[in-house]
């Protein structure tokens, strides 16, 4: 039982571990956005210089359209391993709920065992001092 309670205790750990991930993502996810939104309205606003800035600029901006799409693709990965963690450990619970009710069961067996025995007990006493 306590290796099915370190169990889950392990699982819900790092299912916080995956949440504190999540949320960091997803500000992070927010954080690209805005820098990929200011540095398309800076675009906008400036004219074109020269041929030679203007390949530099596309670049910086797939790559920062590239680093929010990876962020998004973290973010959901990291979700459905939350939901995932999340069911397993409804699972572990089930389970330890399900080992607590047989241990509860065999602990009543045992006591019942255990008094029928005293009970055998005082009769063999009994009756090994009526035959002296």
């Amino acid at each position: 039982m306590n290796k099915l309670h370190s169990e889950l205790s392990e699982k819900e750990r790092e299912l916080l571990k995956i949440r504190r991930a999540s949320g960091a993502k997803a500000s992070q996810l927010a954080q690209m956005e805005k820098m990929l939104q200011e540095t398309k309205s800076m675009m906008d606003k400036k004219t074109e210089t020269g041929a030679e800035k203007k390949p530099f600029e596309d670049n910086m901006v797939s790559e920062l359209e590239e680093k929010v799409q990876r962020s998004k693709r973290e973010r959901r990965n990291s979700l459905h391993r939350t939901q995932l963690l999340e069911s397993q450990m409804k699972t572990v619970r089930g389970e330890l709920v399900d080992t607590l009710d047989h241990l509860q069961v065999l602990r009543d067996v045992l006591r019942r065992s255990q008094q029928k025995a005293e009970e055998r007990q005082a009769a063999m006493e009994k009756l090994n001092a009526e035959l002296r």
